[in-house]
């Protein structure tokens, strides 16, 4: 081993010196390099090396090895041989010639406002340099690789002159200055210079050479295939401009290929998928094979122009404001808070989650109460577009998924007609009615709906028409319902349900007031000079003109009501109506409905239940008749098998419990029973009718009559439980509508009555019951308990 540095003896001792890290460049000794520099720090310290001994360390990467100060790769000492200020910039140009290889470590102690070193000298190692194989490897680099990547086309060249007036410096020179000459990537220039030995540095240069010309090679092969298809390019561009010349001098403006090379051109200018791209690309093709006047040509045609008119990559931002978002609702639409603060929580989300896949919201309720409504409210509060698809009677899957375009007049699905309609990716869709789907041997389209509506399976959406993915992850999906028991349990299992209550007598006089008079009057022509409707006319028009779970009837009555002040001003009768409730009758006729005076008590035999139906909650009178006879029991106003069974398991729970309550325990034998549910022609089922059909019949056979402004809900078990139901919050309704103020419940359902309005809470006492005995308690006029003494009394006679 040879020390390369025992000519300048002062190099080998350690020194301290400012640092300089230069970011595009690496130096080698011997080897001059000029560059800018800029920052306070760094210029105070070229001054300061100019002042001293103009020495600094210069070095290309500034990592440090892990838990110390020492710099990983080894830099170079340099000497300033010229420092130039730009006049017009805050730079300093510097020229400085590299010297020798060193190491640096950064001090800690320094107080200067500028960094320094500590630089001690890397030994170089010249091992072997005159063997046979170092001289081998010389001549190869020098004599044979240096001269063929010079002969490369479009490559850099390497100066030699620069490297061969540095041999009679060192071998180790000529390598430096090769590997600083030659614009190799920075990491392998750092890497020759952390190597000490002559020989691996030889070889270093060797291989970077080597890949350099097998980098010309790749080029050169890349550029040749590059040319062969601008040439195939350029013919087929030729050959294509001479058939579209030949067309126009025919006559055949639009043939296949004039018309392929429009779809071509839409086609590379939206931003697709490349597979999607792809796909349409072939269809292109196809169609510019086809003959004039061809018949598949008017298919692809067709298919073309559908997928080119969805609106790829166009969407609207969401409004994110939850304050206007609040107030747009509010300003639209009454009460409904469950759906406010629910649309509220998405924006929220969505806020802290661009990205997050839509969820899917079903409105239920009965008919009028909004849910159409409030789902444009919540499309424009959003600022999304808003497209409606009707999915009543649907009865074809073809409808949801499309028809294949191979069929003469196929055409895509709704929902993705519904896409092409709003002109954006992210529309809110409302599928209205989806409980009234239905299916046949066609198809079942809630089937279809499944991947529709399922966030993880949309984004790639295939519509039997289109062919290609489409991603409806972007899409808020808003349906609506009236019974959510006629949606399938996979369908319903994918949507998050949110019920929409029917109205109170408050909440339709404030809808009226605000909503629907000003709304009608503008459609008629009025102003509110010309018609003024009273609160009095409004309410008298709820409860005279209306029997409903929502506000649809009310709208109507109230349209027809501004129709007739608009034909008396028109016609000169008067100039300004008031309408109250005293002359209401004079324009809408006599009162459609009369609200009966709830008796205190009723006939025995009868007793109120209450109803849930898709259109709301009803009042459901059952009567039961007793007769001499054989033990007869007849069941009669079309009920349903489940409420037939209801009535059965009265029957058999009460002639268990007969002694007890003071009934005839032969009743079964020597009496003939009949139950009826009035409105017979209206189909009834469910077995929320239990209790009341047991009252009634323990009512028919004590004689005891049942209370007139009771009502009651709740299915009955063999053993006189009462278990729990639904549809409570619409049976309430209907009670508070009828007057009645006491309503007995299954204790499973107390809870429910939580979230009722204030309206129904303070006009109805709830009852929560466990048992029969209680309802009983309740319900009759008259309790049992002299009636159950005297069984007491019979039951011990019969033991002596």
């Amino acid at each position: 081993m040879l020390d390369i540095l025992n000519d300048n003896d002062n190099h080998l001792e350690s020194r301290i010196m400012p640092v300089i890290v230069v970011p595009d460049a690496v130096l080698f000794p011997n080897c001059p390099h000029q560059f800018d520099i800029s920052g306070n720090s760094i210029i105070t310290a070229v001054r300061k090396a100019v002042g001293n001994d103009r020495s600094v360390f210069i070095i290309y990467n500034d990592e440090l090895i892990g838990g110390t100060q020492k710099f990983k790769n080894i830099g170079v000492v340099a000497t300033i041989k010229q420092v130039l200020r730009h006049p017009e910039r805050e730079t300093v140009h510097i020229r400085v010639m590299a010297e020798y290889r060193a190491y640096g470590e950064i001090n800690t102690d320094n107080k200067l406002p500028y960094h320094t070193v500590t630089v001690t000298p890397a030994i170089e190692i010249e091992d072997e340099v005159n063997s046979a194989d170092a001289m081998n490897l010389h001549d190869k680099i020098f004599s044979d690789v240096i001269p063929k990547v010079n002969s490369l086309d479009r490559r850099p060249k390497l100066d030699m002159k620069f490297v061969m007036d540095r041999r009679d410096a060192s071998y180790g020179s000529m390598l430096d200055s090769a590997a600083y000459i030659y614009p190799f990537e920075l990491s392998h220039k750092q890497e020759m210079l952390n190597c000490l030995s002559h020989k691996e540095r030889a070889m270093l240069l060797f291989k970077a050479l080597k890949l350099e010309i097998e980098f010309a090679k790749l080029d050169e092969m890349i550029e040749n295939e590059v040319a062969e298809s601008m040439d195939a390019a350029q013919k087929e561009y030729y050959l294509r401009e001479k058939i579209r010349v030949i067309s126009e001098e025919l006559g055949d403006a639009d043939s296949p290929e004039s018309d392929a090379e429009v779809y071509r051109a839409k086609i590379g200018e939206l931003p697709l998928d490349e597979s999607v791209r792809k796909s349409l690309l072939k269809e292109c093709g196809k169609l510019a094979k086809l003959p004039f006047g061809s018949q598949e040509g008017a298919v692809i045609r067709g298919y073309l122009d559908v997928c080119l008119s969805l609106p790829w990559g166009k969407k609207t931002e969401d409004n994110l404001d939850i304050a206007a978002v609040e107030k747009k609702l509010n300003q639209d639409h009454y009460g409904m808070d469950k759906v406010k603060e629910r649309i509220l929580e998405l924006i929220s989300v969505r806020a802290l989650v661009p990205d997050i896949r839509g969820q899917i919201i079903c409105l239920a309720g009965p008919p009028g109460v909004g849910k159409t409504s409030i789902a444009k409210s919540i499309a424009e509060a959003m600022g999304r577009k808003y497209v409606r698809v009707s999915l009543g009677g649907v009865r074809d899957e073809a409808e949801i998924r499309g028809h294949r375009k191979t069929y003469l007049g196929s055409m895509p699905g709704r929902i993705i007609d519904a896409i092409i309609r709003a002109e954006v990716t992210n529309p809110l869709i409302l599928l209205d009615e989806i409980d009234k789907l239905a299916s046949d041997y066609k198809g079942d389209p809630t089937s279809a709906l499944l991947e529709v509506l399922d966030p993880e399976q949309n984004k790639t959406f295939t519509d039997h028409f289109m062919e290609i993915p489409v991603d409806l992850s972007e899409v808020l999906f808003i349906t609506t319902a009236n019974d959510t028991g006629a949606i399938p349990a996979p369908l319903y299992d994918r949507m998050e349900i949110i019920e929409l209550p029917s109205y109170t007598y408050e909440e339709k006089a404030m809808i009226a007031k605000k909503y629907l008079v000003p709304k009608q009057m503008e459609r008629s022509g009025l102003s509110s000079k010309m018609l003024k409707i009273s609160d009095t006319a409004i309410a008298k028009i709820i409860e005279d003109y209306t029997r409903e779970a929502g506000v649809r009837s009310l709208e109507r009555e109230i349209a027809s009501l501004c129709r007739k002040c608009a034909k008396k001003i028109v016609s000169g009768e008067s100039e300004k109506i008031s309408v109250t409730g005293r002359n209401v009758e004079s324009f809408m006729g006599k009162a459609k409905y009369k609200r009966e005076e709830i008796a205190k008590t009723l006939n025995p035999g009868v007793a109120n239940g209450l109803a849930w139906t898709s259109v709301g909650g009803e009042m459901l009178e059952i009567e039961v008749a007793v007769m001499e006879g054989t033990g007869k029991v007849e069941l009669t106003g079309k009920l349903g098998d489940v409420m037939q069974e209801s009535a059965r398991a009265a029957m058999s729970c009460i002639r268990c419990r007969a002694a007890e309550w003071g009934i005839d325990t032969d009743y079964y034998k020597t009496k003939d029973i009949h139950i009826h549910v009035p409105e017979g022609a209206v189909p009834k089922d469910g077995p929320s009718a239990g209790i009341t059909m047991a009252t009634a019949i323990v009512s028919a056979l004590t004689g005891i009559a049942v209370r007139g402004d009771v009502a009651m809900t709740g299915e009955i078990t063999l053993g006189g439980r009462v278990l729990a139901i639904g549809g409570l919050r619409e049976k309430s309704m209907a009670a508070l509508r009828s007057g009645i103020s006491t309503v007995i419940i299954p204790q499973a359902n107390e809870p429910d009555t939580e979230e009722f309005s204030e309206a129904v809470k303070n006009g109805i006492k709830f009852v929560p019951v466990k048992s029969l005995d209680e309802v009983l308690e309740t319900a009759l006029s008259k309790r049992l308990i002299k009636n159950l003494e005297k069984s007491e009394k019979v039951g011990k006679t019969d033991e002596v």
